[in-house]
């Protein structure tokens, strides 16, 4: 008798079933598959994934495209991606982009087109209308996080109007000397990030009807970049606001720290929000705006899962725009009158 019939045997279940909850080609109830699964793993029972890609022509396998991997936002998007595909018996290949243009085509023209994935995940990656279709002619379910990508489901939140909101916050609080620290506006990721906040803050800036002649300095989306940026911007009393929005938590963080250093305090004599809701966010009392990137991570993965499911629909061509949260903290606080 084979361990696939002892491991049926000990579920309660006929061969059959036993084979589509273990290798997950076809309809298993939950409770089924549960009990199939321990009986395999006492018998110490693993299915061949390359037999089970010859019999179904799937992998399993999704391939992830993404700029960074050392960075909070996208290693947070990274764990929710690798927890859904998980819960839903898939594997990942990762491929990290640069800048390189020729690395690009490498792995969109070979990687992903001749290695064996079943669908694709871009994150914070502007996918070209050739890239899209190249893929999805070969029928490979593709998602996007970050930004709206033609042809294909994506999921972003709105990065003009969460730092409208940010801005509009210590606009609330009185203050009128407000400046942006953020991302580099002439090198930036695709669907820019960095201008988008800029042109948020901008926006409720001229709303509010004030005039800044002095609104923005650019720093490393880092703690060390905000904390570089903080030192040089608060060190002399002519050029200091008395309110900051940071593109990003860890900017602020930074900014907070060098703060200290220089005796300044926050925020009695600085209001600082940032964007993110980083997990050091609290610790330093930080005010932002929530996003949720390893949610985000999650619900790609929705998007794919959809599509390998019901590969002769049509494609879903739907942006989401995912909501961001106010969280008032001790970081910011009504300007005080000189």
């Amino acid at each position: 008798m084979s361990i696939l019939a002892d491991v049926a045997r000990i579920a309660g279940v006929s061969k059959s079933t036993a084979s589509r909850a273990l290798s997950g080609r076809g309809y298993v109830s939950t409770e089924t598959r549960r009990r199939v699964e321990t009986a395999a793993a006492e018998l110490g029972y693993v299915v061949s994934s390359t037999a089970a890609s010859l019999v179904t022509g799937r992998t399993r396998n999704v391939g992830v495209v993404i700029p960074y991997i050392n960075r909070w936002y996208f290693a947070e998007v990274l764990e929710g991606i690798e927890k859904a595909l998980i819960r839903s018996g898939y594997d990942l290949t990762l491929y990290r982009l640069s800048m390189d243009t020729e690395l690009r085509r490498r792995v969109f023209d070979y990687f992903l087109v001749r290695k064996r994935v079943d669908a694709v995940i871009a994150v914070t990656i502007a996918l070209s209308t050739h890239e899209v279709q190249m893929l999805q002619a070969l029928g490979k379910p593709l998602a996007g996080i970050g930004g709206r990508i033609a042809g294909i489901p994506s999921l972003s939140i709105d990065d003009v109007e969460t730092a409208r909101l940010a801005t509009e916050h210590l606009i609330s609080l009185g203050h009128t000397r407000i400046m942006h620290v953020g991302g580099d506006q002439s090198e930036q990721m695709d669907f820019r990030v960095h201008s988008s906040r800029y042109d948020g803050f901008k926006r409720a800036v001229a709303d509010a009807g004030l005039t800044l002649d002095d609104d923005f300095r650019e720093a490393e989306f880092s703690v060390p970049g905000g904390y570089q940026v903080g030192l040089s911007l608060l060190g002399d009393p002519r050029q200091r606001p008395t309110a900051i929005f940071a593109g990003c938590d860890e900017i602020a963080i930074g900014i907070m720290i060098a703060a200290r250093q220089l005796g300044i305090s926050v925020p009695q004599d600085l209001s600082i929000i940032g964007i993110d809701n980083h997990p050091m966010a609290e610790m330093f009392g930080l005010t932002t705006l929530a996003q949720q990137p390893g949610s985000q991570g999650d619900r790609a993965v929705e998007f794919l899962i959809h599509q390998i499911e019901n590969l002769d629909a049509p494609t879903p061509d739907e942006h989401v725009v995912l909501p961001t949260r106010l969280i008032v903290r001790q970081s910011t606080a009504a300007r005080r009158e000189p």
